[in-house]
This record gives structure tokens, sequence and C-alpha cells, in this order.
């Protein structure tokens, strides 16, 4: 039995939401959908930016980016009600933008086919309950393990968006502390600190609170920080790729590689990214089991194919909604909330270039300390088990590479469980998941 009476006078998106049920409130989730938007907003300025340097039109991606965001993050707002928010897959738009179109100079449209066929297959992979079987053969350590690498990872991006980590050219070490008294690294470290005691006192859009002001502060004296204007009426342009996908040309034995290492690639990466959020928003149960989870994995590849059509990079649920899971939000309102301001900035696009990174920095620092605090979800009186999840957070987080920390994860623990002998504490689909993830890398195909 419930240890609340919940009221039975719910508003209808109170009742579709089960929010109060939750725990939570409309008000909440609101601020929680306002701080996972301000979270990733970066994203309509960044993956049009690399698309364009590949030879897309810029006026083109970027609305497309933007609708693909706000439509996807709908879809998994209204239809898996859950606080998750999806966009632009940064490391594979930098993929087929650098290396897939310009390394290998594939054309544009044989690209966007690429991504198409990639979703398509992704699709099918969620729909058939390959990725909902890849989560249940998910081993708890290295699913404790994974959400403490991708926080180490979250953490690493944000500190080398504003340069708190820059390249070390002096010494063997690839990283050092950049210009400490830059005001980005100021900027981004107060701002930090600011939220870890507006979350202690319990101040109700802390995060949201500390993005915002630190945005109007840089405003005020930064003077890369500009007002560029309010309105802007979204226009593809002359050069649009709407349906301009070249499916024919993928298949050629050339480029059938890439598309296999694309679509293992996101299966396991944005895979092991639901779980993550997921777990960090307290949405997993006792046994591993996601809310709604088949629902969420499919929205989220359905989104690449709605990619694909359009013209813009894969799809794929942001680490960045753990902002929002942060904030508060428990619903698929503080998706939906997100979803929606994507679709407005087609109409104010000069807004989306205002927030700076190191607003948003502290935001993703936070979300990805509270994701390392995993670690204490391992069972250290099991080594192994502790061991191979330690393996998986440390390199997810020393190659900037989800899927290369699972890969270690997953062979360091079926290889531990049978030097050790411990069979029973080992089963088939993990072993099966091992294997290919090895010979993926084997295979020198791994992204």
């Amino acid at each position: 039995m419930s240890s609340f009476n919940i009221p039975t006078n719910l508003s209808p998106i109170d009742k579709y939401f089960e929010i109060t049920k939750s725990g939570s409130s409309v008000r909440t989730e609101i601020t929680a959908g306002l701080t996972t938007f301000l979270a990733m907003v970066y994203s309509a300025i960044t993956v049009p930016a690399m698309l364009q340097a590949a030879g897309f039109p810029a006026e083109s991606v970027f609305i497309a980016t933007c609708l693909m965001t706000g439509l996807g993050t709908l879809l998994m707002g209204f239809w898996a009600k859950l606080p998750m928010a999806i966009g632009g897959d940064i490391a594979l738009t930098a993929f087929v933008a650098f290396s897939i179109v310009i390394g290998q100079q594939v054309p544009v449209n044989t690209a966007l086919g690429m991504i198409l066929i990639m979703g398509i297959t992704f699709t099918i992979i969620s729909v058939t309950g390959i990725r909902a079987w890849i989560l249940r053969n998910l081993p708890h350590s290295i699913a404790h393990g994974a959400g403490v690498g991708i926080g180490l990872f979250l953490i690493l991006v944000a500190c080398s968006n504003v340069q708190i980590v820059v390249a070390n050219t002096a010494s063997s070490l690839p990283v050092k502390l950049g210009d400490f008294t830059s005001f980005p690294v100021l900027a981004s470290f107060i701002g930090l600190f600011l939220i870890i005691a507006l979350e202690a006192m319990r101040v109700k859009g802390g995060i949201l609170i500390v993005i915002v002001l630190i945005t109007v502060i840089g405003l005020i004296v930064d003077p890369n920080v500009k007002y560029q204007g309010f309105f802007a009426l979204p226009n593809f342009g002359e050069e649009n790729l709407l349906f301009k996908f070249d499916v024919v040309s993928v298949f050629n034995t050339t480029l059938i590689p890439i598309v296999l290492a694309l679509v293992l690639s996101t299966v396991f990466d944005a895979t092991s990214t639901v779980r993550a959020v997921a777990g960090n928003a307290g949405l997993v149960d006792a046994k591993g089991q996601i809310k709604n989870g088949n629902r969420a994995l499919t929205a989220d590849s359905v989104s690449s194919v709605f990619a694909g059509l359009i013209g813009t990079a894969p799809a794929a649920v942001y680490l960045e909604s753990g902002a929002g899971t942060a904030a508060g939000g428990k619903t698929g309102l503080t998706a939906v909330v997100a979803g929606v301001a994507f679709l407005l900035i087609l109409f104010f696009k000069p807004l989306a270039f205002l927030v700076p990174f190191y607003a948003t920095a502290p935001a993703l620092m936070y979300v990805g300390l509270l994701m390392v605090s995993n670690l204490k979800d391992l069972n250290f009186n099991d080594l192994i088990g502790s061991g191979s999840g330690l393996v998986t957070a440390v390199f997810i987080g020393f190659t900037a590479n989800i899927v290369t920390g699972l890969m270690l994860g997953f062979t360091c623990l079926v290889i531990g469980r049978i030097v050790a002998r411990q069979f029973d504490k080992l089963n088939f689909g993990t072993v099966i998941i091992a294997a290919i993830l090895f010979i993926f890398y084997i295979s020198g195909i791994a992204i």
C-alpha cells in the first residue's frame, strides 16, 4: 500500500504523466524540462556546425536538427513518458562529418542514406527486443560501472568545452589544467559550487537558476557573448536536404562495414546511456528493468530514421537529460517541455547562440558527479564483478568512448569468471555480448 494518498482531483496532465504518483509536481517537471533544454541547447549549434563543415547546407541542417530533437524528445515524453531528451549524437556526428564525408569523400546524400539505413536497422533491433535483451544481460556490475564511466565522460566533456582541461604538449600525460584565471574556467567552477550549495539547501530549480545567472553575467562582462536578436523565421534555404538521401549507393562493399560500425556503436552506446540516465533518475527497478524501457529504446531509434529522412545527424538520448533529472524531473512532462523548447528555437534562433558553454558546464559536471556516485553500488565482495565494473568505468572515461569501456568490461568479466571457474555467475547472454563486442574491435571497424 502506498505511504500517502494520491488526490483524486488531479489535472489531466498530472494523470497522464502520473506526476503526483511519481512524487513530483508540474512546476518541478517544467523547471526540469527547461534545465534539460538549456543543458543541451548547444547541440543545436554544434551538430549543424560540424555537418556544415562537411558540406551540409547550414540552414537546412539547423532546422532539421531542431526538428529531430524536438519531435524525438516529444515522442519520448508523450509515448515513453520518461524524462529523457533526444538530440543529434555528437560523437557520431563528428564521425559522419569528418571521417565519412570529408575523410572518405562520401557524398552528403549517400551519408544520409547510411544514417537512414542505420536508423531502420536500429529500430528493428529495438522493436524486436534485441536491445531489451542486451539490457537484461547487462550485469549489474557493468551497468553500475558504465554509469560511473559515463559520469566521468560527461565531466571530461564539460571541462574540455570550457578548457578547464586542455591538451598537454609538455609531457607524456594527455591533459593538464587550463588557464584557471580565465573567465570561462572561473565561471564554471563558481557555477558548480553554487549548484552543489543550492541542491544541498533543496532550492527548487537551483540548476536552472545557476545556468540563467551565469548566462546573464556572461552577457554583461564577456564580449564573446552577444545578444544577436530575438526572433527569426525558419528557412530551409534553396539547398535543403529533405528526403534527399541516397540508399542505393550505400550497398557496396566499402560502405557496408561502416554502416555496421554505426549500428553496433549506436546500439551499445545509446542503450547504455538510456540505462545510465534512467538509473540516475531512479527509474530502474530491483531487477534492473527500466520503466517503459522498450518504448524509450524505440523512440530513440525511430528518431534516427527521422534524422536520415530530413537530413541531419544520427539521434541519441542525451546524457544532459541527467541535468533535468537532477533538477527533480521524473516523468515524460520534463521531456515534453524540453521538446517544445527545441521546436520554439526554430523561431528564436538567435537565442540559441546566447547561452555560453560555461553556463551549462557546471550543470553537466554536477550530473557527472551524481553518476560517479554509482560507485557505491558496486559489490566489492565480488572482486571479478566489481573489477569488471571499474574497468568499464575507467576506460569509458580514459577513451571518451562508451562502447570501448563496455567491450573491456564485458571481456574482463567473462575471462575472470571462466578462469576462476565461477560458471554459475556467468550467463550465455553475457558471453554472446562480450564475443560480439570483442570481434567488433578485433575486426578493426569499431568507431
